[in-house]
């Protein structure tokens, strides 16, 4: 295990049915390959020793003196690599036969038998094996060396804890693997023999990645394939490596020449979610007592990867899906999540009237567009909703002009506020010098825009609607009892980096030259700013916000990272580092954004202690009542680079 991630490979080899001293030779090319290839961990499918369709040739003693001896032949093989891996073979013991998966670990064997033996369908294997109920032991001679055979036991690999189990005991009600992760098992490596059927591919990959959801644990899966027998069934040669419910990698099927994958696999993340998930625990303390572990301490984790190859993609927009259908269903999922949280609030205290700033700006709009859906599905007159646009010193007309357009086009009632006047006066009362664009020029805009919604809201017997984004709330990029505040914060839950798909997701629905798809589509191309500093001289916007707090998606890069596993800043920089092309940031660039990102979300946490309601929409949330609390004076020393 290297940085936390073991690697592993999933392998489904061109063999020959009875065959062994070809498929051992197929078996030890791999390995070899796989070896150069810095891998740990690698599985190979049921029987793959002998192949799984010699059907009443596992009676001949012929075929079992070969495998027995391969199995010597491999491991003695297995001290000239430092992979590990996993082989099913037939096993002699006690007068029964034993479908058996073979750890192998430089010079070490250790036989794991199937649990659960079919007998169904296209299914015999009951003519043949013994099943050796889960949580077994019995010790084994092959050719004059004794070897223990069991069911239920967690071995060590490279640091990491794995468990196995062998085709059908995946299909069972409660695998194997389920008491195997439970007892520390973070990844569990499956043989199979499964042949393809109609639709069965999708049922697998949708059981492993439940599975690996289930048992928060990766699991990687080999399947016979090419060379097996056709008489009456046929196998397409899976491999797949799962884990926490994403498939990392899978080959394509039916083809022998592309037969392996190989993936890193997250320890680190895995760990973590142990951790935090509770009841995982709460289930393993009465779940897992036949479960026993391999006392081994002889493998640590490296610091580094080998030669700097990592098989593993590594998102660089965590929050945003990949496939457009995707982003769509987010976005519709994300919507109505916001709009049954403002629909209970607006419900519950019997209100018909919202105020909501308008800037022109991303989050406004979506805040604007969400009160829009929420009151068509309340049934109550869009009227309801006071739109308030409060041009400033950094006012441009280009916002200004898709504020007060878009909320013509919704119907909503539009008001405007300079905040000039107001904030002048506020300059001179306390004696500020307007000339002087700092932290007071800034904020005093921004709190007396909150005055005015507030003190409306008021006037008109409603609530004032917050805009501002998970990842401001992150950065602590607002006015504290400024826009930082208002009665219901209906953004609270979506990242920056979702915004836009969110306000694009709306401009679709409408027809394409339509006065709301037109603005809609204008605000997302328009660059985002709190617009607290006069414009350029030809108008444009001049305070640009990624500017000064760096770029958003490396900030949702940085925050989901940090939330969701709890990862160390070291770590996140190396992830960022493989997520993010070096064309697009240097490293140097992603260190300085960093640090950035950590010394904000530490001192900035006051503003999050005392947020106002707002729906939860995803894993990462920082509301103070829910997913994250922490202390407003909490050092960040441990999270530098």
């Amino acid at each position: 295990m290297r940085k936390g991630f073991l690697r592993i490979a999933a392998v489904a080899p061109a063999i020959n049915v009875a065959d062994v001293d070809f498929n051992v030779a197929q078996i030890m090319s791999k390995l070899q390959s796989l070896n150069n290839e810095g891998v740990e961990l690698a599985v190979f499918p049921e029987m793959c020793i002998t192949a799984y369709t010699c059907a009443d040739l596992f009676h001949n003693s012929t075929l079992l003196d070969a495998a027995e001896k391969a199995l010597i032949r491999l491991k003695d093989f297995s001290t000239s690599i430092d992979t590990h891996f996993v082989v099913g073979l037939p096993v002699r013991a006690g007068g029964s036969l034993y479908n058996c998966a073979a750890l192998i670990r430089k010079g070490d064997v250790a036989l794991v038998a199937k649990s659960y033996i079919p007998n169904y369908n296209e299914f015999y294997e009951r003519r043949w094996w013994r099943p050796l109920p889960f949580g077994s032991s019995v010790d084994v001679n092959i050719s004059g060396e004794v070897f223990e055979m069991s069911t239920g036991k967690i071995f060590s690999s490279h640091g990491a804890k794995i468990g196995i189990e062998i085709c059908e005991d995946l299909w069972v009600p409660i695998p194997p693997s389920c008491r195997l992760a439970m007892g520390g098992a973070q990844v569990i490596l499956n043989l199979s023999a499964s042949d393809d059927l109609i639709g069965k591919y999708a049922y697998l990959q949708s059981l492993l990645k439940q599975q690996s959801a289930r048992c928060l644990c990766a699991y990687a899966y080999a399947g016979a394939g090419w060379g097996e027998s056709s008489t009456d069934l046929t196998f397409d040669g899976k491999a797949i490596i799962a884990e926490n419910g994403v498939i990392l990698a899978a080959n394509k099927r039916w083809d022998p020449d592309d037969n392996t994958v190989i993936a890193d696999v997250d320890i680190e993340a895995l760990n973590r979610d142990r951790l935090h998930t509770t009841t995982f625990s709460d289930c393993a303390s009465t779940e897992c007592k036949d479960v026993t572990k391999e006392i081994s301490s002889e493998y640590s984790t490296g610091d580094s990867l080998p030669d700097g190859k990592f098989f593993r993609y590594v998102d660089p927009h965590p929050f945003v899906p990949a496939s457009s259908e995707a982003i769509d269903r987010r976005c519709d999922e994300i919507i109505n999540i916001q709009v049954a949280g403002l629909a209970k609030r607006l419900h519950a205290i019997n209100c018909k009237k919202l105020v909501v700033g308008i800037s022109g700006g991303l989050d406004s709009t979506l805040a604007l567009l969400v009160a829009v859906k929420t009151f068509d599905r309340l049934k109550l007159d869009r009227k309801g909703i006071i739109g308030i646009t409060m041009p400033g010193f950094g006012t441009t007309s280009r916002t200004h002009n898709n504020a007060v357009a878009l909320m013509d086009a919704l119907g909503v009632t539009s008001k405007e506020i300079s905040i000039a006047a107001a904030v002048n006066q506020h300059f001179q009362d306390i004696g500020h010098d307007p000339s002087v664009h700092d932290v007071t020029y800034e904020n005093c805009q921004a709190r007396e825009r909150t005055q005015i919604l507030m003190d409306v809201s008021n006037q008109v017997g409603g609530i004032v609607l917050g805009t501002g984004d998970l990842s401001e709330l992150a950065l602590g990029w607002a006015t504290y009892n400024g826009d930082h505040m208002s009665m219901y914060g209906v953004n609270a839950g979506v990242p920056k980096t979702l915004v836009k798909y969110l306000v694009n997701y709306f401009a679709m629905s409408h027809e394409e030259g339509s006065a709301i798809r037109t603005h809609l589509l204008d605000i997302i191309d328009t660059p985002i700013s709190p617009e607290l500093i006069p414009a350029d001289e030809h108008g444009n916007i001049k305070q640009k916000t990624e500017d000064l707090v760096g770029p958003y998606e490396l900030h949702d890069f940085f925050l989901y990272y940090m939330l969701r596993y709890g990862f160390s800043a070291d770590r996140i920089y190396f992830l960022a580092r493989k997520a993010f092309k070096a064309e697009e940031y240097s490293d140097e660039t992603i260190k300085h954004w960093l640090t950035t990102f950590m010394r904000r979300f530490f001192n900035q946490q006051f503003k999050r202690s005392c947020l106002p309601d707002g729906p939860k929409v995803g894993s990462v949330c920082l509301s103070p009542r829910g997913d994250w609390r922490m202390p407003s004076d909490a050092s960040s020393a441990l999270w530098k680079l």
